[in-house]
C-alpha cells in the first residue's frame, strides 16, 4: 500500500508539472499573439482590408514554415477605424484583454499617435505601423524617440520634399494650390513639407485653404483655385475625399495638374476625375525586382486582386517583426526592439534600416494615373 501511494504522488506530480508547461498538457508551446489594428470599416476601411490581407498573408507563411521561436503565431484582428478614440480602445483591448505584446498599425497617422501612447505607457509592447507617415508617431513633443515605435514607411517630410521637387523640375511648375484638412496629423503634415519644399525650390504657392473632415462642399476655396490658376492643385488626403475635391474641380474647369500623396492609394481612387495627376508612394508593381514580382503573384493567388501600397507594407512590416522577434531569440518586446533598431532588412518596399528615429531609410516612387491606369514614372532614392 505505502508503495501504491508514493508512485500515485509521483504520477500527480508529473501531471501537475506537464500541465504548468506552455500550451497544457498537449506539451506545444502557446502561440504568439500578434495584433492586427486596421480601420475596416469608414472612411479609409480598403486601407484597413489592404492591411489586414498583407499582416495576415505574411503570417500565414511563417506559419507554414513552423511560426517564430518555435510557436505558431495567433493574430488578433481589430477595426480601428482611423480614429484616435476607437484605436486607443482597440489598443487597450488587444494589450489587456488579449495579452498582446506586438502591434501592426495603425494606417493612419491620427490614430498610431494614440496608440504609440497607449504602447508607451505600458513599456512591454512593441508597435510598428506599416504606413503612418506623420513623424510624431516615433517621435515625442520633445524629440525624443519612442523606444517601442517603429514604422515599415518612409516619413512626410520625405514625401513632400520628393513630391515637391518632381512638381519642379519634371513638371516645370512655379506656382502651386494646396488643400489640406487641419484636423488630420497625417494630411496637414504632408501640406506642410510640400509647401515648404517647394517655396525652397522657387515656387509659389498661391492658394493655401483649409476644410474639416465633414466638408462635402468645396467650391468656395476651388473659386480661388481657378481665380489664382496655379500650375498645381496638391490635395494630400485619403482617396475619399480626394475624389470630392477632384471631380468638384473638374466641374468648375480647373486645368491645374493633380498631385497627393500615398492617401490616393486605393482601388476605389476616381481614375476619371483624377487622371493625369501624380502621387507618391512607396511601391510599383510595376518593378521588375524579383521579391517585388513573387509578392504580387501569390498576393493575387490568395486574393484575386494585385496588392496595393498598404498590403504591402503590411506585409513588410509583420516580416520586419517576426524577423527582429527571430533574431532576438525572445518573445520579451524591449529586446525585440533593441534587435529592430540595429538591423536591416529586404523586403517587398525595397531595402531599408533604421534611423536614430526608427524611421526606415528607403526609397519613394512617383506614380500617374492616366487613362483609366496606374503607370509608374521614377523612384526617388533618400
Amino acid at each position: 500500500m505505502r508503495t501504491r501511494f508514493l508512485w500515485t504522488v509521483v504520477l500527480i506530480a508529473m501531471i501537475a508539472l506537464v500541465a504548468c508547461q506552455p500550451g497544457g498538457g498537449g506539451g506545444e508551446a502557446e502561440p504568439l499573439k500578434i495584433a492586427i489594428l486596421a480601420p475596416l470599416s469608414g472612411d479609409v476601411a480598403t486601407f484597413g482590408q489592404s492591411t489586414r490581407d498583407g499582416a495576415l498573408l505574411a503570417i500565414e507563411e511563417w506559419n507554414a514554415k513552423g511560426g517564430v521561436l518555435g510557436r505558431q503565431i495567433e493574430p488578433i484582428v481589430e477595426d480601428s477605424q482611423c480614429n484616435a478614440e476607437a484605436a486607443v480602445s482597440a489598443a487597450n483591448k488587444v494589450i489587456n484583454q488579449d495579452q498582446v505584446h506586438f502591434i501592426i498599425g495603425e494606417v493612419c497617422s491620427s490614430a498610431s499617435i494614440p496608440i504609440s501612447e497607449v504602447v508607451m505607457s505600458k513599456g512591454n509592447v512593441l508597435q510598428i505601423s506599416p504606413t503612418s507617415t506623420n513623424p510624431q508617431v516615433t517621435v515625442d513633443e520633445n524629440g525624443n524617440t519612442k523606444s517601442m515605435i517603429f514604422r515599415a514607411c518612409f516619413i512626410d517630410p520625405f514625401q513632400g520634399k520628393v513630391a515637391a521637387k518632381f512638381a519642379l523640375e519634371e513638371l516645370g511648375a512655379q506656382t502651386a494650390a494646396v488643400f489640406l484638412d487641419q484636423g488630420n496629423d497625417y494630411v496637414r503634415g504632408l501640406a506642410e513639407f510640400f509647401r515648404d519644399s517647394f517655396e525652397a525650390g522657387g515656387g509659389q504657392v498661391v492658394v493655401w485653404e483649409t476644410y474639416t473632415a465633414e466638408d462635402q462642399d468645396f467650391s468656395a476655396i476651388l473659386t480661388k483655385v481657378k481665380d489664382a490658376n496655379p500650375d498645381i492643385l496638391y490635395l494630400p488626403d485619403y482617396y475619399s475625399t480626394v475624389n470630392l475635391i477632384a471631380a468638384q474641380a473638374r466641374e468648375m474647369g480647373i486645368t491645374a495638374i493633380l498631385m497627393g500623396g500615398d492617401g490616393w492609394d486605393s482601388a476605389d481612387l476616381d481614375r476619371e476625375v483624377t487622371d493625369g495627376g501624380y502621387y507618391t508612394n512607396h511601391y510599383s508593381g510595376d518593378d521588375p525586382r524579383p521579391i517585388v514580382q513573387e509578392w504580387v503573384q501569390k498576393y493575387k493567388d490568395k486574393y484575386g486582386s494585385e496588392p496595393d501600397a498598404l498590403a504591402t507594407l503590411a506585409y513588410d512590416a509583420a516580416n520586419i517583426l517576426l524577423q527582429a522577434i527571430e533574431k532576438a531569440g525572445t518573445d520579451d518586446a524591449v529586446k525585440v526592439a533593441e534587435t529592430m533598431a540595429g538591423m536591416e532588412f529586404d523586403v517587398v518596399s525595397g531595402h531599408i534600416s533604421f534611423d536614430e528615429y526608427h524611421n526606415p531609410v528607403k526609397s519613394a516612387v512617383i506614380l500617374q494615373v492616366k487613362d483609366g491606369e496606374i503607370h509608374y514614372i521614377a523612384t526617388v532614392s533618400p
